[in-house]
């Protein structure tokens, strides 16, 4: 959980994941949404992939990337039990 934590720290991986809930998609296709270098990107992408966030799938040259929504779902469960009584 504290993988999951430090990739939702940075305002990048917030609006990589933001992206992604349109549909999944090529790097080159998000980074068309930053201002920054292209390996800056792939590296916030790999923390993401390290904490399961996303998942990424190869077809043909590209790599498609996509939210892994049963992490989210696991976030959401512990978000609850803070807030049960």
């Amino acid at each position: 959980m504290d993988s999951v934590f430090k990739a939702l720290s940075d305002k990048n991986r917030r609006k990589i994941l933001n992206i992604l809930k349109e549909g999944d998609m090529p790097v080159k296709e998000i980074h068309k949404n930053f201002n920054i270098t292209l390996a800056s990107l792939s590296h916030h992408l790999d923390i993401l992939k390290r904490a399961n966030l996303v998942i990424s799938e190869r077809k043909g040259q590209q790599i498609i990337y996509s939210l892994n929504t049963s992490v989210f779902e696991e976030i959401m469960k512990t978000f609850m039990q803070f807030f049960k009584q």
